[in-house]
């Protein structure tokens, strides 16, 4: 999955409420394409929480602890889910390129390419754009989807 980037603050001050307006105010498109990219590449994290690791370990008719033997990992005090050598997510079908807990996959992933690394600023999401072939195209998400999406969990 793309490593988080550092936040740039590429925002301008709206005349009613003094708040920063993100620079994607008039929105962003998108539509997954299913292309396996975001699930491939560099090494990173998925953090995983309990209530995740339940919904998936459920997916795949596994008892929990056998789950998190199997497809998790300790990373100081999170848990994160593996991945292959190559980087790609441990749940990316190597034949097919699908996600196998698709149903069950965790925030990190569905609120995937709404993050705060990729929404730093318009040179970011350009970058978004050039690996993932659904960004940039698609339905138009508002500020307002977008934000609840951005903000469901900080990647």
């Amino acid at each position: 999955m793309p490593r988080p980037r550092k936040p740039d603050t590429h925002s301008t001050e709206s005349p009613a409420s003094a708040e920063p307006t993100p620079w994607y105010r008039e929105g962003l498109r998108f539509e997954c394409t299913q292309c396996g990219m975001c699930c491939s590449g560099e090494p990173g994290y998925v953090f995983v929480d309990p209530a995740e690791i339940d919904a998936m370990a459920a997916e795949m008719q596994m008892p929990v602890d056998q789950f998190e033997q199997k497809f998790t990992r300790k990373v100081g005090r999170q848990v994160s889910l593996i991945e292959y050598p190559d980087g790609d997510c441990i749940f990316l079908d190597p034949k097919t390129r699908h996600c196998m807990v698709y149903r069950s996959r965790p925030i990190q992933c569905r609120t995937w390419p709404f993050w705060d690394s990729t929404l730093a600023s318009p040179a970011d999401w350009k970058e978004t754009c050039e690996v993932c072939p659904g960004a940039g195209t698609g339905p138009l998400y508002s500020l307002e989807e977008i934000e609840v999406r951005r903000t469901e969990k900080s990647v």
